[in-house]
């Protein structure tokens, strides 16, 4: 079964038939809410809003341990991960789609693994290729199946939050070759990992990071919403597109 998390802009599946939640605990303490299950175009999904439903939980208190957990306890062998980011790269304009295909992780004191605590043994896991190659495959086929056009890689940088970077950190992540910048995407791909679950990621540029285009002096919080509005409606047929894919 495939599972999508929603990031900004993405509390809920519009298109979802038949939803039903169910409140899943775990060792880790509480997802950000119900999963709710479902079908798209036919089949089964489970859908996670990240930020809770009512989006009031910050990228920083996310507790990704208990969100991955659950969906795997409730049998999903795959997830989508869709987050707005800020373009650090000039063609990654506002309203543009990109399937990243690396990650740098720039966050700190998040809970970044499973393999932790003194009945644990020592274990560590390939990251070499942060995201499944076969399910960004399926992602970049749904696009061009939906007519919609994503940028195919990317780099995403992963900052801590919650506030926005500076210019200066913005030219500091661009050096290092930064592409794109989130503040969701780690640990949640490494969590993915560690338990067997392909990931892949969709990204939504809501703005141009800081000092970047028509953020050179400061970010316009005001259009984010709207310009994330527009884009989940492209998302949300690709992620119908995906599911066909994912399931045949």
């Amino acid at each position: 079964m495939l599972a999508i998390i929603g990031g900004s802009g993405l509390t809920k599946l519009a298109t979802i038939e038949d939803p039903h939640r169910r409140v899943v605990r775990t060792p880790y303490g509480e997802p950000s809410g119900a999963l709710t299950f479902g079908r798209l175009c036919g089949r089964e999904v489970v859908f996670l809003p990240r930020h809770g439903h009512a989006h009031s939980i910050a990228p920083h208190e996310v507790n990704y341990r208990a969100n991955i957990w659950a969906l795997r306890e409730e049998k999903a062998t795959a997830i989508v991960s869709v987050a707005s980011v800020g373009g650090i790269r000039a063609d990654l304009a506002p309203g543009v789609l990109a399937v990243p295909h690396q990650i740098i992780d720039y966050t700190h004191g998040r809970r970044g693994t499973f393999f932790e605590g003194p009945d644990q043994p020592v274990t560590h896991v390939d990251f070499t290729e942060p995201y499944c190659p076969v399910l960004r495959a399926k992602l970049l086929a749904a696009a061009t199946a939906a007519g919609e056009a994503v940028f195919d890689g990317g780099v995403y940088a992963v900052t801590q939050g919650p506030r926005l970077e500076t210019a200066a950190e913005i030219d500091r992540l661009e050096r290092d070759g930064a592409e794109m910048v989130g503040m969701t995407g780690m640990p949640e791909a490494v969590l993915a990992r560690e338990l067997g679950l392909s990931y892949a990621a969709l990204s939504v540029v809501a703005n141009f990071a800081a000092g970047r285009g028509n953020s050179a002096h400061e970010i316009d919080l005001k259009v984010i919403g709207a310009i994330l509005e527009e884009a989940m409606q492209r998302v949300s047929r690709i992620l119908d597109r995906c599911v066909e894919c994912h399931d045949s």
